[in-house]
């Protein structure tokens, strides 16, 4: 739903659903480097116990990345939501919440691995952090903060826009905002 006032971007059902199955597949490629792992000819992972950790943190990293989409197949609240007030953020595992605009001082965008995120600055990173019930969450939010200097860290991945879409929305809505108050 969008208004004047409001612009909600929903969270693309499909896009979920295909990260979950290469999630799956991943943890699969990681049983069987455990349970029978192959015969690889690399110098740097042909021995069967770096096999073995390639296939435990593969397991750890994409099983904790699909419960994750899991969960989020089945959120019905809009992944973000523009409106005059702030941002509403829930379009990943460690969505922070609602970002007032008067906390935000600068969007600007990070690309990790082919990826681009629009990262917001905000005021007080620490309440964000703070505020996080989940401890495990807590902790990746504080690792976003140390590696990229912010706690907010949005992605198109896994909603119904694209990047270039995204980040258009949130510098329009931010300049608005900005603009109202200057």
């Amino acid at each position: 739903m969008q208004t004047a006032n409001q612009i909600e971007i929903q969270l693309s059902k499909s896009k979920l659903v295909l990260l979950f199955l290469g999630g799956l597949v991943f943890v699969a490629i990681g049983i069987w480097f455990i349970v029978s792992p192959p015969q690889i000819s690399n110098p740097v992972l042909g021995s069967p116990g770096k096999i073995f950790v390639v296939g435990v943190a593969s397991i750890l990293f994409f099983g904790i990345g699909a419960f994750f989409l899991l969960k989020k197949l089945g959120d019905k609240s809009p992944g973000l939501i523009l409106s005059n007030q702030g941002i509403f953020d829930n379009a990943s595992a460690v969505s922070v919440g609602f970002i007032p605009w008067t906390d935000i001082v600068e969007i600007r965008e990070t690309k990790v691995a082919n990826q681009t995120f629009v990262n917001i600055i905000v005021k007080n990173p620490q309440h964000y952090i703070d505020k996080q019930t989940s401890a495990f969450k807590k902790k990746l939010i504080q690792l976003n903060y140390n590696q990229y200097g912010t706690v907010i860290g949005i992605s198109a991945t896994a909603l119904k826009c694209d990047y270039k879409e995204l980040k258009a929305m949130l510098d329009k809505k931010f300049d608005e905002v900005k603009n109202k108050t200057v």
